[in-house]
């Protein structure tokens, strides 16, 4: 059984979703493994350091020509390699930390033509198939086939002894590339220009514990409305938007707005080149991060991931996305048509009020949820806790989880990552519970409280009222 594992270096390190998948590869029985990253010359004591872990083969695809490359033309380049390797099934981390687009690995699938599963918590495969328990149920596909996998698994140590592996660097002419389609040349997506981002920004108030039941109460009767996208004063002719849900992103672009409904992506990409729309907008959810990079190989065009915004001069459609984990915002084109990008779903306006967990409530999270049940608050947790199996990933909220805009927001024991805090700049008012006083989470909230979990659990169980 002959694995590819596509991996990625970013600062010196390998992302945790592609060690749980080397991990995963060599827990398989029989398994001849492989890894395979691009990128420069610079990350070969990393990659080599992978030998040391078990994996007996380490090809590193590095040519000036791969430099500058999108998630289309990465994708492309990979799977030319894993043609080279003759390989029986492909896995990947689920996305990369640097640009959290989650593309690579169903582009990799498109540009194969094999089946594709994605979000796999664990694998099996036997019988010249895979079966996998992943985020969307239990799955299988015939092999050969493309996975992407959680972070499931912790890739062992080192071993004392030296072990014996070969490193590998193919250029461009190895895989029998077009250089057209590689590197910057041939990526249909342009960032044109970055910025640190403090969108989200807050002026906090620091009140005591014992004043939070109360402003509970005040700020859940506050009206509400959640801030509506405002329509350009230029328009595009005509977007695509799949799914009901994005009808109002798209109409503050678009003079005619089509719905597409969800269906495979392959029919959506077989309408499409018949169709030829300008643009089409895709959920950034977990079947538009997975059916929207597939289109994008089957359409030969550029993807734009996670986008917050969206901004048109009448010809063009720019995309706005978070970068680096949140902490910079880019402004990206596509020069291909259709433009494309997967857009980020605010949660539901209804929402009145979410409990979100973090590392501090470590060792409390029944009783956090017990007091979120007497509030009738919603759940949600960081992903600091949902990696530590405090909360399910349903519940996760930031930049790999989900955008909410509740009326009130308690954030519980966490501590403000830039992951996290870009997703909950649509909520109405954002209250901070945490001991330490430096804690980035208070630069986002409207009220913060400098205190343990426990000690404001105890305040909000004892200032329940069930008739206030």
């Amino acid at each position: 059984m002959k694995i590819t594992v596509c991996v990625k270096v970013t600062s010196g390190e390998i992302s945790p979703f592609d060690a749980s998948a080397l991990e995963e590869a060599l827990r398989i029985p029989g398994s001849e493994v492989t890894a395979l990253s691009m990128g420069p010359e610079s990350s070969r004591p990393v990659l080599e350091g992978l030998i040391q872990r078990g994996i007996p083969r380490v090809v590193l695809l590095s040519d000036t020509v791969f430099a500058g490359a999108d998630t289309l033309a990465t994708a492309y380049a990979l799977s030319l390699a894993v043609r080279q390797l003759e390989t029986d099934i492909v896995l990947c981390g689920r996305q990369s930390m640097d640009g959290d687009t989650a593309q690579t690995g169903p582009g990799i699938a498109a540009f194969l033509g094999w089946e594709f599963l994605p979000y796999a918590l664990g694998l099996q495969v036997a019988g010249g198939k895979v079966e996998a328990h992943t985020r969307l149920g239990d799955r299988q596909a015939a092999l050969p086939a493309v996975v992407t996998l959680e972070r499931t698994a912790v890739l062992r140590f080192p071993g004392i002894r030296k072990k014996q592996g070969t490193f590998e660097i193919w250029d461009a002419s190895a895989i029998g590339a077009d250089v057209s389609r590689c590197g910057l040349g041939g990526s249909p997506t342009r960032v044109i220009k970055t910025w640190e981002s403090a969108q989200g920004q807050r002026k906090c108030r620091m009140i005591l514990p014992e004043a939070l039941p109360g402003l509970l109460r005040e700020q859940l009767a506050v009206d509400f409305s959640p801030v509506q996208p405002e329509p350009s004063a230029v328009r595009l002719p005509e977007v695509w938007a799949v799914g009901e849900e994005l009808r109002q992103a798209a109409e503050a672009i678009a003079e005619k707005v089509t719905v597409i409904p969800r269906q495979e992506p392959e029919a959506i990409a077989q309408r499409a080149a018949r169709e030829h729309p300008q643009a089409i907008l895709w959920p950034s959810d977990w079947w538009g991060r997975y059916a929207a990079p597939k289109a994008a190989v089957l359409l030969q065009t550029g993807l734009c991931a996670d986008c917050t915004a969206l901004e048109t001069d009448g010809k063009e459609l720019y995309f706005y996305r978070p970068a680096f984990g949140g902490s910079l915002m880019a402004k990206i084109r596509c020069r291909t048509l259709p433009q494309m990008g997967t857009v980020r779903l605010h949660g539901s306006a209804g929402e009145e009020l979410l409990f979100a967990m973090g590392m501090g409530v470590r060792g409390l999270e029944a009783r956090f949820r017990e007091t979120a049940r007497k509030w009738n608050a919603g759940l949600a947790a960081s992903r600091p806790a949902v990696d530590a199996g405090m909360a399910p990933y349903e519940q996760q909220v930031g930049l790999t989880g989900r955008m909410v805009r509740p009326k009130v927001y308690l954030a519980m024991g966490i501590s403000g990552a830039v992951q996290h805090t870009c997703a909950i700049e649509g909520a109405g008012c954002v209250i901070a519970v945490n001991p330490d006083p430096h804690a980035r989470i208070f630069e986002y909230a409207d009220y913060g409280i400098c205190a343990p979990a426990e000690s404001v659990l105890d305040i909000l169980d004892a200032g329940y009222c069930e008739n206030c």
